[in-house]
């Protein structure tokens, strides 16, 4: 919700606050930059005071600093609470994987890490045409619709168990298994994954996707939320088969595929014609998504013991929100000032990305199968 709603939003906020797209795309910095600090300690927390203790402030944090911005007319001041509201989001995403960790295991882990996705997916697909229809009321309505985390905050708080299930070890021991853990080839691969993920989701199909849709096509707030929608369409189809689509490839494989899909899509976006073609071309990505995420969760939450999970989940969200937070910054930069005029800039940067994409998954899945010698 925290950004998936308000992506159709941006170009609204342009001409209301009278910003530059390099300053509108702060709209979505501003709420992911917390995170990159924060979700570790949020991780640390956790594992060491439990999880509803953690999470519950979180998301009363979240609904009340999202909330409020509809009540105020300076930019400034919108980005302050999105600042606030970043720090609220900065652990859910990490908490929710974490609870799936701590209570299932094995191909139950799977499958309900592939549901986990496919609600994500039909939040991210339901939420841009809300956007879109609240924004075409006012441009402040949709961040009234945040207060909603006030209610799962007050939910969680009844159905959450309290404490934890282990000692906490010190402070001084976690981290130095924590630093242990990171240093392993398998977990770099993962940040670095997760980081490039949504580095290119953020960057391209989040922020300059929106502005050539209202720019190129001429498209209202309305009526890019359901283009967009098609990624998550097709990523809560595909993670909701995720356990039957693990037992034919590895995890890392099935990154690798993910983002040689992710490389299709933009790639086909590129040439697409017509809004109808953009719309299609989304769907690859969504494909891709809802292979990858399901992935890495699954690889993170394997990878440490039941002490540690939270810890590593945090350092997951951690290069997440940095993916996040500079997709739409470098994006948007590099498209103002490297060419002539933003739309040959980004159509130029959708088509860079997609080949840099379909290159790395490829040879990177050539890899991984050579390597297992088959």
């Amino acid at each position: 919700m925290g950004v998936s709603m308000l992506s159709p939003v941006l170009p609204e906020l342009r001409s209301v606050f009278g910003v530059s797209d390099a300053q509108v795309g702060l709209v979505l910095t501003a709420y992911t930059l917390p995170g990159i600090v924060l979700t570790p300690l949020v991780g640390l927390a956790a594992d060491r005071v439990g999880r509803r203790q953690v999470l519950v402030p979180l998301l009363f944090t979240f609904g009340i600093a999202g909330g409020a911005i509809g009540l105020v007319n300076s930019f400034a001041m919108v980005l302050g609470l999105r600042f606030l509201q970043g720090v609220g989001a900065a652990g859910l995403v990490t908490l929710a994987v974490t609870i799936i960790g701590d209570i299932y295991s094995g191909g139950r882990r799977d499958a309900v890490m592939g549901i986990n996705g496919s609600i994500l997916g039909v939040g991210a697909a339901f939420y841009p045409l809300l956007g879109g229809a609240l924004a075409a009321i006012r441009w402040n309505v949709p961040f009234l619709f945040f207060g909603i985390g006030i209610l799962v905050g007050i939910l969680a708080l009844f159905v959450l168990p309290a404490g934890v299930e282990h000692t906490p070890t010190s402070a001084r021991e976690y981290f130095m298994r924590m630093g242990a853990v990171a240093k392993l080839p398998r977990a770099l691969a993962i940040f670095v994954a997760i980081f490039t993920a949504f580095f290119i989701f953020y960057g391209a199909v989040l922020t300059v996707l929106p502005l050539l849709l209202s720019d190129t096509f001429g498209l209202s707030t309305s009526q890019i939320g359901p283009v967009l929608a098609m990624v998550s369409i097709a990523s809560a189809a595909v993670s909701s088969q995720y356990r039957r689509i693990s037992k034919h490839r590895k995890a890392a494989e099935l990154v690798a595929l993910g983002f040689v899909a992710y490389g299709l899509s933009l790639l086909f976006v590129w040439l697409s014609p017509s809004v109808p073609w953009v719309a299609v071309s989304l769907l690859f990505f969504g494909v891709g998504f809802g292979i990858v995420m399901p992935s890495i969760d699954t690889a993170v939450v394997t990878l440490v013991s039941d002490d540690l999970r939270a810890g590593m989940m945090g350092m997951r969200t951690s290069l997440l929100r940095l993916g996040q937070t500079l997709g739409p910054v470098g994006f948007t930069a590099a498209g103002q000032r490297l060419f002539v005029s933003t739309t040959q800039g980004y159509r130029t940067l959708l088509l860079g990305a997609g080949l840099l994409a379909i290159i790395g998954g490829g040879f990177a899945y050539l890899g991984l199968r050579l390597g297992s010698g088959q």
